[in-house]
């Protein structure tokens, strides 16, 4: 699935798009994880778009009168075409077209979704997150304030997009590791230190992981078509059995909440 810094760089690849007139979409299969209102396509036709933004894994097209949001899921992922290019992949399910080229969104699981909203910071898949993890509200005195009222271990406290937003499984297990704090940790027992290393570690993660262009895994690209290559900076995530590199002991694989999780011992 896109993490965070997956939906960074394709928000990044795309903002040429900003200041432009979405001239129309076209929605080729509304039946996505949430089915596509019948009216998208009238209610953002010939409206410009003012700012592409992120908000934790979705993409928001910020336009005059309505607000479009969009989630990746667990395959989605786009691409720029020339408007001219009649070129169809299969899973193709919408296109957003602009003067003279368009983004194209692909889902072969179509767990991901598409959806208008009014007023952006009352829709049900926004109101309730958490802090971006790269801002000042993502802090050590306001993780420990979570932490120590928690009896959940650590990895799924970061996961829940209530307590901060955009840290899934890849980038929680490198986050940990770089903390050197067992995922397995009960949050309460975590002092404020082991809270500044922790919200440290997960910037310093995600920023190396932008700065690639986010984790390449079997199913994303950017929407300039170039894959991510933070894979080979990889600590931990995927290296059950190779030695830590930090001291030599082997990397342990375990399952906490159904997700693989990696940390050295």
């Amino acid at each position: 699935m896109p993490e965070l810094p997956e939906v960074e760089t394709t928000v990044r690849a795309i903002n040429k798009f900003s200041q432009s007139t979405l001239k129309s979409t076209k929605i080729h299969n509304r039946n996505l994880r949430w089915k596509v209102v019948e009216n998208f396509e009238l209610l953002t036709k010939n409206q410009p778009v003012n700012k592409i933004s992120r908000r934790a894994k979705y993409i928001i097209f910020h336009l005059d009168n309505i607000n479009i949001i969009l989630h990746l899921g667990m395959s989605g992922s786009f691409r720029i075409s020339k408007n001219n290019d009649n070129f169809f992949l299969k899973h193709d399910h919408a296109e957003f077209i602009f003067d003279e080229e368009k983004i194209v969104y692909n889902d072969p699981r179509r767990f991901g979704s598409i959806h208008l909203a009014d007023k952006l910071d009352e829709h049900r898949l926004i109101k309730n997150l958490g802090p971006e993890p790269l801002s000042k509200d993502f802090n050590p005195i306001d993780l420990h304030k979570i932490t120590a009222k928690s009896k959940i271990n650590i990895k799924s406290l970061l996961m829940n997009q209530k307590n901060v937003v955009g840290i899934g499984n890849i980038y929680a297990s490198e986050s940990l590791y770089l903390a050197q704090i067992n995922p397995n940790r009960i949050a309460s027992d975590l002092s404020i230190e082991d809270c500044k290393k922790i919200t440290n570690s997960a910037k310093k993660i995600l920023n190396a992981a932008i700065k690639v262009g986010g984790t390449t895994l079997k199913d994303f690209y950017s929407a300039d078509g170039s894959p991510g290559y933070f894979k080979f900076e990889l600590n931990a995530y995927g290296r059950e059995g190779l030695e830590c590199k930090k001291c030599k002991t082997l990397i342990t694989k375990v399952v906490i909440n159904t997700r693989a999780t990696f940390f050295c011992g």
